[in-house]
């Protein structure tokens, strides 16, 4: 039986993982081991360079993923793969200290905890390459990512990890899936406190391949703190879908002033800007960032729009329909709140099957 299996979420990293795969075999020799490659498509040919090792090393492994993206998604298709009691999450990047790998695992076995974490803030522990403005924004993810988790850490931020198989189911259906970070998503999902120790290391400067980090994964890693605050009240799909409909209410005042009132047009016309301007705003919020997943692109972002007019135009519909209904024996304030809850309601879920649908 295969007692620890590594993951190692790719994407461009070719020139990495045939030294990653020996350095991994020289420490972890008398193991019974694997590593698991999961690749999001890399235009590189990571994929392959994986393969080419795999049929000559059993204990390398590859998934390969075209249409799905998301390194925290992707590491939790890595351990589903696997059946092995101890997972270890490492990057491909040759960043991560692979030597303290082996003496993390016993240390997680002999004090019987239930993660282990690889840490570049305590003592013994440093960064290298870093910029101030690089130092800046990690320890202002730090200090926010605290917030959610149970246990005490000083670098929940950490993509260098082991832990017992038990702690991933105990939270995998609880897992948002979003942004880079799954330990903190881990930590967060978990229906009960752990047991948990750090172990400190040295992040090496990149040698091959470029950073991730951008202002996209920035984000998913906004999204999933928020989603760990406001999922136990309402989906964050729904909140942001709210937050983004309430924006196009100012839009749509904004141009309808605008157009009524300093270009002085005829009413319907104005309204007509106004409404198709508003639909617009919270067509591209939304898929910037309701939607940031499954964000359409080129012709597909033209196609979505129209099909959001189609679903809001009936939204449009339900709303009038429902408010007319109530009118007459509940009065217009609640028949005008029911009809925009209905309203609300609709474009969200008929957007969500229709323009937003997984593909």
């Amino acid at each position: 039986m295969t007692e620890l299996a590594i993951i190692v979420p790719t994407f461009n990293e070719r020139a990495n993982v045939a030294e990653l795969v020996a350095r991994l075999e020289h420490l972890l020799a008398g193991l019974r081991w694997e590593v698991v490659f999961v690749d999001d498509d890399s235009p590189d040919g990571t994929a392959q360079a994986v393969r080419t090792l795999a049929q000559a090393k059993p204990h390398v492994r590859l998934i390969e993923r075209i249409g799905r993206r998301g390194l925290s998604r992707a590491v939790v298709e890595g351990i589903l793969s696997t059946s092995a009691p101890f997972i270890a999450v490492m990057d491909a990047d040759l960043q991560h200290d692979e030597t303290i790998l082996r003496p993390m695992w016993e240390k997680l076995k002999l004090e019987q905890l239930d993660v282990i974490v690889g840490s570049r803030y305590i003592s013994g522990g440093s960064v290298a390459g870093w910029n101030e403005q690089r130092v800046r924004m990690s320890q202002f993810a730090t200090r926010l990512a605290k917030h959610v988790v149970r246990t005490e850490l000083t670098d929940p931020m950490s993509g260098f990890f082991v832990l017992r198989r038990s702690v991933f189911e105990s939270a995998v259906r609880r897992l948002s899936g979003r942004g880079f970070k799954i330990l903190l998503d881990l930590l967060a999902s978990v229906p009960t406190p752990l047991r948990v120790a750090e172990y400190p290391y040295r992040f090496r400067a990149r040698l091959e391949g470029e950073s991730k980090l951008d202002s996209g994964v920035m984000l998913e890693f906004a999204l999933m703190l928020m989603d760990k605050y406001i999922s136990q009240f309402l989906p964050l799909r729904f909140f942001l879908f709210s937050l983004v409909g309430a924006s196009g209410v100012a839009v749509h005042f904004a141009v309808l002033w605008f157009a009524f009132r300093f270009l002085q047009t005829e009413f319907w016309t104005a309204q007509t800007i106004a409404t198709l301007t508003a639909m617009t705003s919270n067509y591209a919020l939304n898929n910037w960032l309701t939607y940031h997943d499954r964000q359409r692109r080129g012709f597909a972002w033209v196609s979505g729009l129209f099909s959001f007019y189609a679903v809001c135009g009936l939204g449009v519909i339900a709303n009038v329909g429902v408010a007319s209904a109530l009118f007459i024996r509940e009065g217009w304030v609640l028949a005008a709140a029911a009809g925009t809850l209905v309203g609300v309601a609709w474009n969200y879920l008929a957007s969500a099957a229709v323009t937003w649908r997984s593909r």
